[in-house]
């Protein structure tokens, strides 16, 4: 039977695995030809289909959530492009967030003089292309927005011609404006926006707030407005400015039911982030909106497999670290003819201190995965030097996204138990529950009731390790906020003894990922 993640997931914070145009290429291409022959398929898997937890019902693991990036997304929607089925074709009743692309534009990936006004055409061109794609296959999403953390790229400022923070604010409200103006409409089938907040301090952030917070209006933008809300720079870091934030939205008129009744955090791995994140919203829903829903995403599973990386277990010591445990997983071409289960081949091999298995491993054996022999050549007709194809990194891709998702589910349902990991668990001195400060907040009778109470707990806020991995008071340092979307930030394990050589190199790659060029040798 199906696990039904979907079922699973309760008054949770949602996880929204960013999907990896290299993973959904193996479930949309065999709907069209047989990309992948099926005599390659592990024993128990009939049909891609079960590895699209979109497909409620063929999926080994059904879960309605996702998001894709049109960063990396083919935006002409005039042309069929069977890669990318899996988010344009997908099952009535998903929910896709679309992430806008300001990350490519940012890096430079997406040149073009993006400043306001510039009339530069390249930058018009990518404008209207990705609203256009967001409107046509997104349920949610993000607004156009230029992180401010650009300014400090000189590589990236010259390639987008941003450089200063006042800059990317005007360039992105530039692009609102052109959002707000052309966007199809909820009415006419099109995509719900949210409005990205971004600032790499407090004081950056609050400029872009009074800036922007407009574009969410209703008595400004009749039928126009954004939606909801997405939370970038510091905004999704740094649980102090969170917590001003929304109690400004509440008294803003910003947080209204069935108006903006969501918010999404750009690239939130960290696991005990799943349950603070969850905390919030119920109080958001007790007191402001009771429709209001929280999302989170990360590229970890994908990028965890590119690497050579694969989930294992999952922690949650009460009162310790919580965390993903991942080790890179066995890559050795003697194994090609070993029948045992993947997971107790690895741990007998020393890969692993233990094993948890998921919907896909428990079909997986050892030479699923480790299908080269030595002298085996591959479809370009070179030998390399892993022993894995390409669809063993589609099958790792599908066992760690489950791992991610239950690790997520998981921690809310230990911590409604009353298990709680170290970083959230107590504030001092009045040892006062995280829960229970977060209610007294939104229940407090006035704004300044609220952010007095936040005040008061100053400390506490910044102990707790922010979304991308800072702590303290780097949590409001502009020099420490990161430039990546979708950070790596998984918990590697390296407390077993006598790596080799290759296993150290791997682990330490994987705590800076760069995709491992062998997923596409084939």
């Amino acid at each position: 039977m199906a696990d039904d993640l979907t079922q699973k997931q309760l008054d949770y914070a949602v996880f929204l695995p960013a999907i990896s145009g290299f993973y959904g290429t193996f479930i949309g291409k065999q709907r069209q030809e047989q990309y992948v022959d099926p005599a390659r398929y592990p024993q128990g898997l009939t049909d891609m289909e079960q590895l699209n937890w979109l497909n409620s019902q063929q999926a080994l693991f059904p879960y309605k959530w996702s998001l894709y990036s049109g960063g990396h997304a083919n935006l002409d929607l005039t042309k069929p492009i069977s890669s990318e089925d899996m988010v344009r074709q997908r099952e009535a009743g998903t929910v896709m967030l679309g992430d806008s692309g300001g990350f490519q534009i940012a890096k430079g990936l997406w040149e073009g003089d993006w400043k306001a006004n510039s009339g530069c055409p390249d930058a018009q061109a990518k404008r209207g292309a990705i609203l256009t794609w967001l409107d046509g296959v997104a349920d949610y999403g993000m607004g156009l927005d230029i992180p401010t953390w650009v300014v400090r790229s000189k590589h990236a400022s010259a390639k987008c011609k941003i450089t200063t923070h006042q800059e990317a604010v005007d360039a992105t409200r530039f692009n609102n404006e052109y959002f707000i103006k052309n966007r199809k409409g909820i009415k006419n089938g099109g995509a719900r926006f949210l409005n990205v907040l971004q600032g790499a301090n407090h004081g950056e952030a609050e400029d872009w707030y009074q800036t922007m917070k407009e574009y969410c209006d209703p008595a400004q933008y009749p039928d126009r407005h954004f939606d909801g809300w997405g939370m970038g720079g510091q905004n999704m870091c740094d649980v102090d400015l969170i917590l001003r934030r929304l109690i400004a939205l509440k008294y803003d008129g910003l947080l209204q039911e069935g108006v903006h009744d969501w918010m999404h955090f750009l690239g939130t791995s960290k696991l005990e982030w799943a349950v603070l994140l969850t905390v919030i919203q119920r109080n958001v829903r007790k007191y402001a909106n009771p429709n209001f829903t929280i999302s989170f995403d990360c590229a970890s599973p994908f990028l965890a497999t590119a690497n050579g990386q694969v989930y294992y277990e999952n922690a949650f010591p009460h009162m310790g670290k919580w965390t993903y445990k991942m080790s890179a997983g066995p890559d050795d071409k003697t194994l090609a003819t070993d029948t045992r289960p993947y997971g107790v081949a690895s741990v007998a091999l020393g890969k692993f201190d233990s094993w948890q298995d998921s919907p896909v491993s428990t079909m997986l054996k050892m030479n699923d995965i480790c299908i080269y022999k030595p002298g085996d050549v591959n479809k370009n007709g070179k030998e390399g030097k892993t022993s894995w194809d390409s669809f063993s990194y589609a099958l790792l891709m599908a066992h760690n996204v489950w791992m991610h998702i239950t690790a997520v589910q998981e921690a809310n349902r230990r911590f409604d138990a009353g298990e709680y990991p170290d970083m959230m668990e107590y504030s001092a001195p009045s040892r006062d529950k995280f829960q229970d400060l977060v209610e007294s907040i939104f229940a407090a009778p006035t704004r300044q009731a609220s952010l007095d109470i936040i005040t008061k707990y100053d400390k506490y806020w910044t102990e707790i390790i922010g979304g991308r991995g800072y702590t303290g008071k780097k949590t409001r340092n502009a020099t420490t906020i990161t430039n990546n979307k979708t950070m790596f930030d998984l918990d590697v394990d390296f407390s077993k003894p006598k790596l080799s050589k290759a296993e150290a190199k791997a682990k330490k790659d994987a705590k800076t990922p760069k995709i491992n060029n062998t997923i596409f040798e084939e």
